[in-house]
């Protein structure tokens, strides 16, 4: 996939979180987020289409083999060939981008999780690792980054598994884990009906409770050297707060329809953290 290639599919965000965050990098790591970005949409759809389990193992298969061309002879998948020039313009490590692909074959075969610590490991695969893949993009040179980002990554994953809870209700999947569901006495069909009943109410203030934990820590943990480097996730951080505010404030009916943060908004979010970054950096 050409450099141009993986800036039209980030473009198609237009109006994300995505595009708000990372349209002010400067444009070679603007191009390399793009080209993670254009890989990570890729994979997800392996777990997200409509191919049958067996097809989809296979095509993850393929995309780890092609990740071990990046590091070691020539992919053949325009979206890994773009991948190989940023990870050699960055020094992007291998490891996250196989937990990456780790936690899209969770989505191929896991469907429930028992507890928070079982979540945890998913979340820190598809959402910490992509933050891992982007830190020295950003330039980021503290190790400390590496617990900001994996934190982040979670906070930011909570929030989409609230978002989304009808559409992965609708793949069969839920994130919520089966423990807490019983905890509350939100039983698996209300929750898959959209029941909103004081279960279903006091499960959701619990989880949101425990993703506003995960942007705390994460802020405490963001380095203070690194601020500037890494204000791009402090944009994604902005807005994925905004969002988890408005799930809150609308009592969590994400079953009747799906909360976003309207573009002005994001766009007055990415402006204020851009400004607030860079003057207490």
């Amino acid at each position: 996939m050409p450099a141009h290639d993986a800036a039209r599919i980030a473009r198609a965000s237009r109006g994300s979180s995505f595009h708000y965050s990372f349209g002010l990098l400067p444009r070679p790591r603007r191009r390399g987020i793009e080209a993670v970005y254009a890989f990570c949409r890729a994979v997800d759809d392996v777990a997200d289409g409509r191919a049958d389990t067996r097809s989809a193992a296979a095509r993850l298969a393929r995309y780890r083999d092609e990740v071990g061309l990046c590091y070691d002879g020539a992919p053949t998948l325009p979206e890994t060939r773009a991948l190989q020039a940023s990870i050699r313009a960055f020094g992007i490590p291998r490891a996250p981008l196989e937990a990456i692909l780790e936690g899209v074959e969770m989505d191929l075969h896991k469907t429930r999780y028992a507890d928070f610590t079982e979540l945890r490991g998913y979340c820190v695969r598809v959402a910490s690792a992509v933050g891992l893949v982007c830190l020295p993009i950003f330039g980021c040179r503290d190790p400390r980054g590496r617990d900001y980002a994996t934190d982040l990554g979670i906070a930011l994953q909570l929030v989409n598994i609230l978002r989304d809870l009808k559409a992965d209700a609708a793949r069969g999947r839920i994130y919520v884990p089966q423990d807490e569901l019983r905890a509350f006495g939100c039983a698996e069909g209300a929750l898959l009906a959209g029941a909103r009943d004081g279960g279903y109410l006091a499960l959701m203030k619990h989880q949101a409770g425990r993703a506003w934990q995960h942007f705390a820590s994460a802020a405490a943990l963001l380095p203070d050297g690194e601020r500037r480097r890494l204000l791009a996730a402090e944009v994604m951080g902005a807005i994925y707060r905004r969002l988890l505010r408005r799930i809150e404030t609308g009592g969590f009916r994400v079953f009747e329809r799906r909360i976003t943060v309207p573009r002005l908004t994001q766009l007055s979010l990415a402006m204020r953290a851009w400004i607030t970054g860079r003057v207490g950096a």
